[in-house]
């Protein structure tokens, strides 16, 4: 993302895709499903809403970040090298979890849901096991604080510092946080509903899920590391921004219609067969 656009309606439509396909990192679904499987028991209202929280608290750090980075903006130059880096943080992490997750889907049984693998989330401890909307949201601003997370945010709002005020980091960073929260809060939904019915059509929906996120994270991990590394790829891309963003979230929400088209037809099917 060595350019991003200069008009500001153009920047906005980009960093809200930017901000649904964050919300689809498998780093995301398995600590949502971490939490929502924790709290759907005993508090079945916080479990749903596990997600959207999660996502309001990391989006709240990336608000703070870009409006801090938009502030420093005038009398601070951002290093050459930390958007190359970022980049490569996040190519790096997206490769390891398309891995991770696809080894999850092999070794899960065929009458078994798969559950999502993130890396994050093996460092929160106890904060794994948040009982709160407070703790809820700390746990999704503690995921915000990663270099990827902050180089990006950084980037977007240097651009917007472009436009003369800190109104306009404001916006994106507000705008990034609404599409994770799309994401995300319509994730909680759907693993809540997922747990109330473990049983064959549930394990068919989120392995579904389950290989089209690990597949993107794979594809997409490879194409940046093409980008990076081959110009020819990197200027054949350049521009492409919202449109490859765009097909991501396209492509994961039709899985996600799919999974629930299969749901439902095998529900109607066991049905009939009864």
């Amino acid at each position: 993302m060595d350019t991003l656009p200069q008009d500001l309606v153009a920047l906005s439509l980009l960093v809200f895709v930017l901000g649904l396909k964050h919300g689809f990192d498998a780093d995301h679904l398995a600590t949502i499903d971490g939490l929502t499987r924790f709290n759907s028991r005993d508090r079945p209202l916080l479990s749903r809403w596990c997600g959207a929280l999660f996502s309001l608290g990391h989006g709240a750090v990336v608000v703070a970040i870009a409006l801090a980075v938009s502030t420093l903006a005038q009398r601070w130059q951002t290093p050459a090298w930390l958007e190359t880096f970022g980049a490569w943080v996040s190519i790096v992490f997206l490769l390891a979890l398309g891995a991770v997750n696809v080894h999850a889907v092999l070794r899960t049984g065929p009458g078994e849901v798969v559950r999502p693998v993130g890396l994050k989330g093996r460092f929160l401890g106890r904060l794994a096991q948040a009982a709160s909307p407070g703790w809820v949201a700390l746990v999704g601003a503690l995921f915000a604080l990663s270099f990827d997370t902050v180089s990006q945010a950084a980037l977007f709002a240097l651009t917007a510092a472009q436009f003369g005020s800190w109104q306009h980091a404001l916006l994106l960073g507000l705008l990034f946080m609404l599409g994770m929260l799309v994401t995300d809060g319509i994730n909680g939904f759907w693993i809540s509903r997922l747990i109330q019915r473990a049983d064959q059509i549930a394990a068919l929906a989120s392995r579904v899920m389950s290989l089209v996120v690990a597949g993107i994270s794979l594809l997409v991990g490879a194409f940046g590391a093409m980008r990076m590394s081959l110009p020819a790829v990197g200027a054949w891309s350049e521009g492409k921004e919202l449109f490859f963003g765009s097909g991501v979230v396209g492509v994961v929400a039709g899985s996600f219609v799919l999974s629930v088209w299969l749901t439902r037809s095998a529900a109607m099917a066991a049905t009939a067969n009864k």
